[in-house]
């Protein structure tokens, strides 16, 4: 067999190294992912055919050739390497669905401008590099974007309201960038995500989807997890953690009931925890954790019984914890997970809600209780001097009532004086006859 004639080369995990060699011309695919090759890219392929490289988890370096632009690609991988540099300038590019370039560290500039012509993109991961800039307004366009992950660069400024607009998105990751700016209200157009998502193995994976995408490490349960193939597409999440967002949470995030991951921690959001948040039923991980949020836990947060990770530490919740046994077995697994929160009160916490008010109640009842007759008797001794002052007052300044004062008194003793007397008297006599 001509090895020239191959259309297409699969050599994949093998122990590969050394530099890629010169390829045949009628190649369309190809995949030497997970390997140990090294140095730069070739600066002419040889294969003016290619659509497909996937160049994965190797030590490839340098910067990407601006030869790649006269190929007409479907699907670009080139994650988990030493790529450095900014991308060309394509403009054919059209065709591209799938563009994995994460875990780089040095890929820089700002979001590849030549995206916007790629109306068939599908998977874009920029991941783990040193991209910058803001988010183009023009992202929302990009109508067939399913996975989106542009986490741990440098973006900074506004999320475009119209990111909502990607109606078909299912993994949205914006997390650990410079990102400021408000929530964007309208999440329920994100209707993707407002069902729980069912695999369909013959209908919903993408063409070309299983020769590009071999293994993705996905940040959910506060930890990192491999999923390999088509397992990503079960992972319906939105990941904002990191970034320098404000604001309330939208209520209408409470509409994505198919979302099993959910973190929107380490910002500076405020407001109440959305009171319909049970309605997400499909949630297995909730990170509202280092925020400014304040009042209550909603009492329908116990209703979320597929959540295995709850983390809401550090904000200003207040109140009573809901009960529930999902809760209680959470914070057994978590016990960290209200910290922070001083007005937080009841199971499982060492706050009891309810004693704590008894006593108070109590201790109010109790001063009531001697405040009372404390107060009645001071009142009578004030009014009892008060009395005094103004009689002695009265005889003191004016010399008629003390006349008439005395003249009383007197009559007064001398009545007295006589009925003792006599009564003495009859009772001396009383006592002689007997």
């Amino acid at each position: 067999m001509d090895i020239m004639s191959l259309d297409a080369l699969y050599f994949s995990s093998n122990n590969l190294t050394g530099q890629i060699p010169p390829l045949p011309r009628n190649l369309s695919v190809l995949d030497i992912s997970r390997n140990s090759l090294s140095g730069p890219l070739p600066s002419n392929f040889g294969a003016p055919n290619l659509d497909l490289i996937a160049l994965y988890s190797n030590y490839i370096s340098g910067q990407i050739p601006t030869s790649i632009c006269e190929l007409s690609l479907y699907g670009l991988d080139l994650a988990n390497n030493l790529f450095e540099g900014e991308l060309p300038q394509c403009l054919n590019m059209s065709r591209m669905t799938y563009l994995l370039l994460s875990n780089n560290i040095s890929f820089s500039g700002n979001f590849p401008p030549f995206l916007r012509s790629c109306t068939s993109l599908s998977f874009l991961d920029l991941s783990w590099n040193r991209f910058s800039g803001t988010l183009p307004m023009w992202i929302g366009s990009c109508s067939s974007l399913q996975f989106l992950r542009l986490n741990h660069n440098m973006f900074y400024g506004h999320i475009p309201n119209n990111i909502t607009s990607l109606t078909n998105i299912y993994h949205l990751n914006l997390a650990a960038n410079w990102i400021s700016g408000v929530i964007p209200p309208h999440l329920s157009n994100l209707t993707f995500m407002t069902r729980r998502y069912i695999l369909d193995p013959y209908k919903d994976v993408p063409a070309g989807f299983q020769d590009i995408i071999g293994e993705l490490l996905i940040d959910t349960k506060g930890q990192q997890l491999n999923y390999h193939g088509a397992g990503v597409l079960e992972i319906l999440s939105i990941d904002l953690s990191s970034n320098h967002l404000t604001g309330k949470i939208p209520d209408g995030i409470t509409s994505l009931d198919g979302l099993v991951n959910l973190n929107l921690s380490r910002n500076q959001l405020n407001g109440e925890v959305p009171d319909k948040i049970g309605a997400m039923q499909s949630l297995e991980s909730l990170d509202l954790s280092n925020n400014n949020l304040f009042g209550e836990i909603p009492s329908s947060i116990s209703n979320l019984t597929f959540l295995s990770i709850l983390d809401l530490s550090y904000n200003n919740l207040t109140g009573r914890i809901p009960s529930g046994r999902q809760l209680d077995t959470l914070y057994t697994g978590n016990p960290s997970m209200y910290d922070g929160n001083t007005g937080l009160c009841g199971r499982p916490l060492q706050r009891n809600c309810g004693s704590n008010n008894t006593s108070e109640h109590g201790d109010e009842k109790r001063d009531e209780h001697h405040s009372g007759p404390m107060f009645f008797y001071f009142g009578l001794g004030i009014g009892y001097v008060v009395g005094l002052w103004v009689v002695f007052c009265a005889l003191l300044f004016q010399k008629a009532w003390r006349i008439a004062y005395f003249r009383l008194v007197g009559r007064f003793y001398d009545k007295i004086y006589v009925f003792v007397v006599i009564t003495w008297k009859s009772f001396t006599r009383k006592a002689d006859v007997r």
